[in-house]
């Protein structure tokens, strides 16, 4: 009686819990996908390149779980599928609890170490350490992720098997489930990509171009005739766009370079032609020679065509840090070629960057090289991440071997740049791939937060190529590779701002790797793919060739700009 009673009990028990939806959900749950998601989990809660807000984690460590449950249900699909034997309902039910008990212990573990985890990278770069990543907003977040995944994916499987049930009538079953897939596959991609995916971008677009043709109240047009955008200037002000305008009005005044020198100095010269200059890329780089021949920037000493990032925004700690150094006797000429962030402008418009630099050089440099070489300025390329990608397109080196320009500096170039990665990847032995040093150093050299563009017995050859790159730039080392294997620069030895924490994971660390571009800016200049004057400043030196320049004089120009 006792037994039946204790029976009837736990059987309205049972009942009664069954009512309650997250056990319900609790229930449905893959075992073997709870413990490779909780695993996934506490490897997302790791370090990787770049510090991450408790937001950016919990968005993180919701797709690492939600990518480690499919992983457990695909091997448990395959146990079932090659007929391995399966335990007892009740040893099912027993496991299901001890797997709960277990992956709640450790991501309580793993939640409890990812402060100093995070820590440990904000530490190598200067920032304020966190008192916590707030483990339930975290966690919250993450199981929020997970079910909307896991629904999606459920999702697909009705999806799937609607297609083949009716199918199954007309054809052998296997047949049938391959078609399924196929369909509903297309399905969601179709729905993904021609959708939501369009629709997003179509927002994101437009809000970039409003972006755009802003007019800021704190930026006029220049009254300043020999100043692009002026009302002596082929180009409008209006078309010049927001970044456009930022980088005519901006940057150091003749003044400035003469305080600063102690001697006289020229006001630099800036030329930029917007989107809204013409319609083609040909017909602003057109635009934009016809302008730097009005203002006379093929009479300075040292002329930069330079690219700019998918919005038009050109690095001011680039651009200024070039200024003082030539002593405001240089000209820089670019034109915009998207509205949108460099991340969007690659997904989007991959050649169109690569177009409207082509353009530019294709005109700057036919001129250049029809004036007498004693009478004509040094010319250089520069480009920042997109930029640089895009200003690497610009020109073959065998297209410009009669007649060299002098150098280039490019700074955080992609990790799908040319011919940045065929450089890299035939670096020298011992080298790291963080800072390579290429053959004998005589064409090309790559630099980091430290100068390491002397070197012992290497001598220039007619052109000067720096690459200038972080080891915590994700930009430039992201590896698609990674999700089956370590990539090269987390071999020995590290990069400074690397973490000594940081351990590959497979997927995860890819996934970590994802995340970490897309917050690759908000790190203090001089880590991440934030470059810093100071680094600037050595990277011109060595491209530029300058000798006049003593220690006590560079470390003071350094230090001016530490102040701005």
């Amino acid at each position: 009686m006792a037994a039946c009673s204790r029976t009837f009990i736990d059987a309205g028990m049972q009942a009664q819990l069954t009512r309650n939806p997250a056990i319900r959900l609790w229930q449905t749950l893959s075992t073997g996908g709870l413990l490779v998601a909780t695993v996934f989990f506490a490897a997302s809660l790791t370090p990787s390149l770049i510090p991450r807000s408790h937001i950016t984690q919990g968005i993180l460590s919701g797709f690492a779980c939600a990518a480690g449950y499919g992983v457990g249900v695909a091997g448990f699909w395959l146990w079932r599928y090659l007929e391995l034997p399966r335990g007892s309902t009740r040893l099912v039910r027993r496991a299901r609890i001890a797997a709960t008990i277990i992956c709640l212990a450790i991501a309580f573990v793993f939640l409890w170490r990812a402060t100093a985890w995070q820590n440990s990278i904000r530490n190598l770069m200067g920032m304020t350490p966190v008192e916590s990543i707030y483990p339930f907003t975290v966690g919250q977040l993450t199981l929020a992720i997970l079910i909307v995944l896991i629904a999606l994916a459920r999702l697909f499987r009705l999806t799937w098997r609607a297609v083949t049930t009716r199918l199954r009538p007309f054809i052998p079953r296997r047949i049938a489930n391959v078609i399924g897939i196929a369909v509903a596959a297309v399905l969601f991609i179709g729905i993904g990509n021609g959708v939501l995916l369009r629709y997003a971008l179509h927002i994101a677009e437009g809000s970039f171009r409003t972006l755009d043709s802003l007019m800021e109240p704190d930026v006029s047009q220049p009254a300043d005739p020999a100043k692009t955008g002026s009302a002596a200037s082929l180009i409008s002000w209006d078309d010049l766009g927001r970044a456009g305008r930022n980088f005519i009005s901006s940057g150091p005044s003749q003044k400035d370079i003469e305080t600063f020198l102690g001697r006289k100095a020229l006001a630099p010269i800036r030329v930029y032609a917007g989107l809204g200059s013409a319609d083609a890329p040909q017909a602003r780089a057109k635009l934009a020679l016809a302008e730097l021949k009005r203002v006379g920037g093929f009479e300075r000493s040292a002329l930069i065509i330079a690219t700019p990032t998918g919005t038009g925004w050109m690095d001011p700690a680039a651009v200024d840090t070039l200024d003082y150094l030539e002593g405001g006797d240089v000209a820089t000429v670019a034109i915009q070629y998207s509205y949108l962030a460099s991340w969007l402008s690659l997904l989007v418009e991959p050649e169109y960057g690569g177009e409207a630099a082509r353009a530019l050089f294709s005109e700057v440099y036919g001129y250049w090289t029809n004036l007498p070489k004693d009478h004509r300025p040094k010319l250089y390329l520069y480009g920042l991440s997109l930029g640089a990608m895009n200003s690497q397109r610009s020109n073959e080196l065998f297209e410009v071997l009669a007649d060299p320009y002098q150098g280039a500096l490019w700074a955080g170039p992609p990790f799908s740049s040319q011919p940045w990665g065929s450089i890299t990847r035939q670096r020298n032995p011992g080298s790291p791939v963080w800072l390579p040093r290429f053959r004998d150093g005589s064409y090309v050299r790559f630099t980091s937060q430290t100068d390491a563009l002397a070197i012992p017995g290497a001598h220039w050859g007619p052109m000067r190529i720096v690459y200038l790159q972080y080891a915590s730039d994700p930009i430039v080392f992201f590896d698609a590779l990674s999700i089956y294997r370590p990539p090269a620069w987390m071999h020995q030895p590290r990069g400074p701002d690397v973490s000594p924490a940081l351990r590959w994971y497979p997927i995860v660390s890819f996934l970590q790797s994802l995340v970490d571009m897309a917050i690759a800016t908000t790190t203090p200049a001089g880590y991440g793919h934030v470059y810093a004057p100071q680094h600037y400043i050595d990277a011109w030196l060595e491209v530029l060739g300058a000798k006049d320049w003593s220690a006590p004089e560079i470390a003071r120009l350094k230090q001016h700009f530490a102040k701005l």
